[in-house]
């Protein structure tokens, strides 16, 4: 029943309660449900789900993924951290949620998340979310939170190449790095470098990216310290808006050779931003959502990850997720369809 009504639109556990009062009927038709004692209140499913340990519905989850999504080889699969910023409360002295999710691109939807208490944590975190999902062939992005060698080496155990951005937290290897390039690019004739780029123009704003890499690694500090780490890479951004031109530049340490899979897996990594995180916020309100009683937020979020990746799913008709989502509310029929879809 909640999961219905969260697809249908409801974001709090009155709503879902409403929800399931006014569509009784439904429920018992369509889904199938006996209800012999009606549908619950409001207390009964927020207690409920208080109570439930979010790492069973996880696993829950993760288990319903594997069995109805198929992830072909070489996916980009992104891992990525969002607070959940309503769920703080000082007075209480609750830690704020921040869940950390794998995002698979090419197929859109979540394959599994987990919680952590504060951003810092999701460094143990990562390894213990690959250890729950199928990712095997896949290639794994993430930000510089995840360039740990413990990391790489449960990415590589699991048989996944990666794409990993590097930063300051690596200072001795992310100045190596830099310094490559910097003296690639003033004496291209005696370093080898593949190069590959690509240009957007959109709403006024025109991007350039130029994508570098490099398998000359043996003068990289501790390399064999970093499993499978086969090669280097750079991408510079050229940002030009309302004629004001910046210019970023980036450094990632990965398994692929290959240039263009490399540039593939950069551009891609923003989709957990683009098409999840902001789809949460946008679509669900995600973070004004102040649930926090005990594992009733946590399982609330998991209870959304369901219903986006139920319509992300769904592509029988071209409309948006607001727009699925504007439809379920409204459209039994189609609910259905929607729900049906990945659950019979």
């Amino acid at each position: 029943m909640a999961i219905i009504a969260v697809t249908a639109g409801a974001e709090h556990w009155s709503e879902i309660a409403m929800y399931c009062k006014a569509k009784q009927e439904i429920l018992k038709k369509t889904y199938h449900l006996e209800l012999k004692n009606g549908t619950p209140t409001e207390d009964t499913f927020q207690r409920i789900f208080a109570i439930i340990k979010p790492k069973e519905f996880e696993k829950c989850f993760i288990n319903w993924v594997k069995a109805v999504i198929d992830i072909k080889e070489q996916e980009i699969v992104s891992i990525d951290g969002k607070t959940l910023r309503g769920t703080q409360d000082k007075e209480n002295n609750r830690n704020v949620i921040h869940m950390v999710s794998a995002w698979a691109n090419h197929a859109g939807v979540v394959l599994g998340q987990i919680r952590v208490n504060e951003k810092s944590n999701e460094i143990p975190a990562v390894p213990e979310l690959l250890d729950c999902i199928d990712v095997k062939g896949c290639i794994i992005t993430s930000d510089a939170m995840s360039c740990q060698k413990k990391t790489v080496r449960k990415i590589t155990e699991h048989e996944c190449d990666y794409v990993i951005c590097l930063k300051g937290n690596q200072e001795t290897l992310h100045d190596d790095v830099r310094l490559y390039f910097e003296t690639a690019q003033k004496e291209p004739n005696f370093y080898p470098l593949s190069k590959t780029k690509t240009s957007a123009k959109d709403h006024g704003r025109i991007e350039k990216r130029e994508y570098f890499l490099t398998e000359d690694v043996d003068g990289i500090a501790d390399k064999n310290d970093w499993c499978n780490l086969n090669a280097v890479g750079m991408v510079r951004s050229t940002r030009i808006v309302n004629d004001v031109e910046t210019v970023e530049v980036r450094y990632f340490i990965t398994s692929v050779t290959d240039v263009k899979l490399f540039a593939r897996a950069v551009r891609q990594h923003w989709g957990i931003e683009n098409s999840l995180h902001w789809c949460l916020d946008m679509s669900f309100d995600e973070d004004h959502c102040r649930m926090r009683v005990d594992n009733s937020g946590e399982n609330f979020a998991v209870l959304r990850h369901i219903a986006t990746n139920l319509y992300k799913s769904f592509t029988s008709v071209k409309l948006s997720l607001k727009a699925k989502r504007f439809k379920c509310s409204f459209d039994d029929e189609f609910l259905s369809s929607v729900i049906f879809n990945k659950f019979l």
